[in-house]
């Protein structure tokens, strides 16, 4: 088993470039630069893919639809039935990048999760992931708002060997979402339904199909949503078996930080509702550089 060498100093490095590109150029920078120009035409391209479609902000839970520029990090401190927790640090988020007008590529940083239970603490890195958007339509709030995207997500076993799924995990995953208002204030309804699809290790990994909406509002810089992830457990230990999670959260932003970087934060509060579940209830945070 491969592990990650690491994975604070990966993030630490996405974090330095992040802030390198969001940086105002000098007025004695040369556009004429190799390195200016590369970069300029990228912005150019990036731009031009959020400008097309809806100006939501991504939900604490659900994955947009949209396309993203960003970093991104996450923090979650989970409650399981039988008196056993779970720290996320990093929460398998990273850099979002949007490479062509309607394409974009997620480059996670494994989360340092610290499991508690009655025989003690188990600390170590989660698997790798990685995840390509493929926008299919979409258009902004002045023509129509409203999009449509196909996922293709990959976990890779790299994590510790306490918190790794052992096998590849490909999740093809449709998403859409449908806007009503303006970019100041309005209504918007995000959804995804993927499947997970291990490689091998069926019988112990299962293939969940998750169903994920968003119902979000915003008004100027502030984005409160309520969200649905509904689960229900193919094969594996849990086959037949659904779960039900409810989470009600608040993001703010866009924040200027720069000419082109952008802060958002958030938090949300989840609880399972259903009779059956793996987890009882998770507090979540969210950090985000857009650029």
């Amino acid at each position: 088993m491969i592990l990650i060498p690491r994975p604070a100093s990966l993030a630490a490095a996405l974090l330095w470039l992040a802030a390198a590109l969001t940086c105002p150029a000098s007025a004695d920078d040369s556009s004429a630069s190799a390195g200016g120009s590369g970069f300029d035409g990228w912005f150019a391209t990036s731009d031009a893919a959020k400008e097309s479609q809806p100006h939501w902000i991504t939900p604490v839970v659900t994955v947009t639809p949209r396309l993203e520029q960003e970093y991104r990090y996450d923090q979650s401190w989970q409650a399981r039935p039988n008196n056993v927790t779970l720290d996320n640090y990093g929460g398998g988020k990273g850099f979002e990048l949007i490479p062509t007008l309607n394409t974009e590529l997620i480059i996670g940083v494994p989360g340092y999760q610290v499991r508690t239970n009655a025989a003690g603490r188990t600390t170590g890195w989660a698997d790798e992931t990685f995840l390509v958007k493929y926008r299919f339509a979409a258009e902004n709030e002045e023509h129509g708002n409203y999009i449509v995207t196909g996922f293709l997500g990959l976990s890779v076993p790299s994590g510790a060997a306490t918190f790794t799924n052992k096998y590849t995990i490909v999740t093809p995953t449709l998403a859409a979402g449908k806007g009503w208002g303006t970019r100041d204030a309005g209504f918007d309804v995000q959804s995804t339904l993927g499947v997970a699809v291990p490689t091998a290790g069926l019988a112990a990994l299962g293939e969940p199909v998750t169903w994920n909406t968003a119902l979000q509002a915003h008004v100027g810089k502030l984005w409160p949503e309520l969200e649905s992830t509904y689960t229900y457990y193919r094969n594996g230990p849990n086959d037949g078996k659904s779960q039900l999670a409810l989470t009600a959260g608040l993001v703010v932003g866009r924040f200027e930080l720069s000419h082109r970087a952008r802060l958002i934060i958030g938090g949300g509060y989840q609880k399972v509702v259903s009779s059956f579940k793996t987890t009882e209830h998770t507090w979540l945070l969210t950090a985000r550089v857009a650029f």
